[in-house]
C-alpha cells in the first residue's frame, strides 16, 4: 500500500463507515491523545515505568496505526499530499542535517 492509497482508503472508510470527518480540531485532539498511548507503551517498554494492569495487552503497533489514521484523515481534511509532503520533508532533511549529524560526535 503506498501512501496514496493509505489516503484514499482511508477516505472511503471514512465517507462509508464513519460517516463523515471529525473537524480538524477533533481529530487534532483525538491524535494528541493516540500519540499519548504510544508514548504510555513506549516509557512502559522501553523506559523505567511499570505496566499498570490497564496497560497489559496493549499493542504498539495498532497504537502507531491510530496515529497513522488520524493523521491521514488530517491531511485529507486539509488537502495535503502525505506522499509529495514527505518526498519535500526528507530532501529538506538531507540538505539540512546529512553533514551536521556525520560530524556528530555523540553518534558515533
Amino acid at each position: 500500500m503506498t501512501i496514496k492509497d493509505a489516503q484514499q482508503i482511508v477516505d472511503e472508510w471514512i465517507n462509508s463507515t464513519g460517516v463523515r470527518y471529525f473537524n480538524e480540531l477533533t481529530n487534532m485532539a483525538i491524535l494528541t491523545e493516540e500519540v499519548g498511548e504510544v508514548a504510555r507503551i513506549i516509557a512502559r517498554k522501553y523506559g523505567e515505568q511499570s505496566f499498570k494492569e490497564s496497560d497489559k495487552g496493549k499493542d504498539l503497533a495498532d497504537e502507531f496505526a491510530d496515529v497513522l489514521f488520524v493523521l491521514i484523515c488530517l491531511a485529507n481534511q486539509t488537502g495535503v499530499d502525505l506522499t509529495e509532503a514527505l518526498k519535500k520533508n526528507l530532501e529538506k532533511k538531507t540538505n539540512r542535517d546529512s553533514l551536521r549529524h556525520r560530524n556528530n560526535e555523540k553518534l558515533r
